[in-house]
């Protein structure tokens, strides 16, 4: 075997003249007889090689009249340049080939199940099960290599800056944490279960009681949970956590931490500060709690004006504590016949929203559906309120306030992807703030922790909590990229008789949370310093980073939506002997 001289994309004038050897997979063959050309391709690109008997020995010509695609062979010979007729301004070695003077044949292989090329349009399911096939194409392995970009980057950046790298268990207790965990049964304890961590989030609070000060880790957390594009059931997490620093210090670093990885991946230098919103005015403005603010198109609230409208259905609304919200899709009005427009109530249905209503903006007034119940009066308030002119369409949703917000929230997203009202190639980043501390659930009948027990309420007074739930905020914060979360993060409670106290207030008995996070508290009894901390969404950031419309895009081996992991057929069934072994036996066996 020779040592080979460099990849095949990255030929250069340096090696012009002289004879190298180059290495990798055989993309496409072209037969002319006493001349056969071949794209050979490796992780860094391509770089036409040429046989022909003039330099080959008769049996290394026939041995390269075996080759086919995928093929993985090794080739010898003196690196020139193309006549300029021939350069291939589309690849950035398109100006040099190699003429071949030896030849080796590695590994034959079979038609590939689908094309090693990026533009390849098949099902990905079928990608999903032939994924080594699919990892090959150039478009993977551009992602592949992003992907460890980012991740060198922030290991940089952290390291440089006094964070240590820990380790935490995969293996561990259940507790609470929002999502269905993944259990691991063992032969040791019958009808006893380690979980798999959906985050290391008690292990590194346990480590700013020992003393380490600054945390990270890049690491695998599991949740049992309904997928979609943005979500796996395994995932990796950015995790940090310090002590003794303000909220305002550690958004600090990791905004300048994102900023470098932006420069580094995608060469953008993001010179100002993030932008900051509350979490009551995304909910207000945009009616979601990650908003995107690459387009305007705000949500605006005409619940006042409803309020005496003639209008029966905005009206009724308002009366029985809801609200009625519009948001307007400047220019556009053309672009929708009442059946299209009609039909956008499919978008908002699956967010409980009863209906769309729709009107457009004419020179003379409104037009559409329920232009009737607007007279002039109502259209100037209106169209002041949107800030409306000739050609606008306006869409108003009238429901109980959570409706409204996520339907026509999720509408406007639907409009701006639909109507290319932005930039894909922009990053708007956002830090969202002040969230609440509790949440309702109806399930229940009673408030949960938004995000999680252990987070620090802004007011640390008990009783006022108790009082007003609903209003209590929380020292909570998330980061916001292109209208997806890639992260999210909290100042913790750190003494010991708050911690009891937010446990109380979540319905959790004395015995219930020690049993459950015992370990956590008994921790605090030994002395804990003011920390805090966030974690990021590796998969998602590069997902936006790589400009992919899913996650499964930017991981080697995915599952597929239904949690599938199709190349290897797991989850899988286990053999009888196995499940008795685990003391586990399954429902309706013998």
């Amino acid at each position: 075997m020779t040592e080979r001289t460099v990849y095949c994309g990255l030929v250069n004038d340096q090696y012009l003249g002289k004879e190298i050897t180059l290495k990798g997979w055989v993309q496409k063959r072209r037969d002319l007889g006493s001349l056969i050309f071949v794209d050979l391709r490796d992780r860094e690109g391509f770089c036409q090689v040429v046989f022909n008997t003039e330099r080959l020995s008769k049996e290394d010509f026939e041995l390269a009249n075996l080759i086919r695609s995928e093929y993985i062979i090794e080739v010898t010979g003196e690196l020139a340049k193309r006549a300029d007729d021939q350069i291939n301004p589309q690849i950035k070695t398109g100006r040099y080939e190699l003429y071949a003077n030896s030849l080796t044949i590695y590994s034959r292989a079979k038609t590939p199940a689908i094309y090693i090329e990026n533009d390849l349009d098949v099902d990905e399911e079928v990608r999903l099960r032939n994924r080594m096939l699919d990892l090959r194409r150039p478009k993977m392995q551009a992602n592949i290599r992003l992907r460890h970009k980012v991740t060198r980057t922030i290991r940089n950046y952290l390291d440089e800056r006094g964070f240590i790298d820990v380790e935490t268990p995969m293996l561990t207790k259940s507790t609470p944490e929002g999502a269905r965990d993944y259990l691991v049964p063992t032969r040791r304890e019958g009808g006893a279960f380690f979980a798999l961590p959906q985050s290391p989030q008690l292990f590194k609070q346990l480590l700013m009681g020992a003393g380490i000060d600054r945390y990270y880790q890049i690491v695998k957390c599991f949740r049992d949970e309904d997928l979609r594009g943005d979500r796996q059931p395994e995932f990796t997490q950015v995790d940090i956590e310090t002590s003794f620093l303000s909220q305002r210090e550690i958004q600090g670093y990791i905004e300048e931490m994102l900023k470098e990885v932006v420069k580094e991946t995608r060469g953008i230098s993001i010179q100002e500060a993030f932008p900051t919103m509350t979490y009551a005015q995304a909910m207000e403005e945009y009616g979601t709690d990650k908003p995107d603010i690459r387009f305007d198109m705000k949500l605006k609230d005409l619940s006042q004006w409803a309020k005496t409208s003639e209008f029966g259905v905005f009206k009724n609304t308002v009366s029985n504590g809801g609200q009625v919200k519009a948001i307007n899709l400047k220019g556009l009005a053309d672009e929708y016949t009442r059946k299209t427009a009609d039909a956008l109530v499919d978008i908002v249905k699956p967010y409980k929203a009863k209906g769309l209503a729709w009107v457009k903006v004419l020179e003379d007034g409104f037009n559409g559906p329920i232009a009737k119940f607007f007279n002039g009066e109502d259209q100037v308030l209106i169209k002041k309120r949107l800030e409306a002119e000739k050609g606008d369409i306006l869409f108003f949703v009238a429901d109980q306030k959570d409706v409204v917000a996520s339907s026509l929230g999720a509408l406007r997203n639907h409009l701006a992807k639909k109507h290319a009202l932005y930039d894909t190639a922009e990053l708007a980043f956002l830090w969202v703030t002040d969230w609440p501390l509790f949440e309702y659930d109806d399930e229940t009948q009673r408030y949960v922790a938004m995000h999680h027990p252990f987070t620090a309420p802004q007011n640390d007074d008990v009783e006022a909590l108790k009082e007003n739930p609903a209003d209590a905020k929380a020292k909570a914060y998330d980061i916001v990229l292109n209208g997806y979360e890639v992260g999210g993060g909290s100042l913790r409670i750190y003494q010991r008789e708050m911690q009891d106290q937010m446990f109380e207030l979540l319905g959790f008995t004395d015995e219930e949370a020690r049993k459950q996070f015992g370990f956590l508290l008994e921790g605090m009894d030994y002395g804990f310093p003011p920390h805090g901390g966030i974690a990021l969404g590796l998969d998602r950031l590069v997902m936006i980073l790589a400009q992919e419309p899913n996650i499964r895009e930017v991981i080697a081996f995915p599952k597929n939506g239904r949690g599938h992991d199709l190349l290897t057929d797991a989850p899988s069934i286990v053999s009888m002997d196995q499940l008795a072994e685990l003391h586990l036996k399954l429902k309706g066996s013998d």
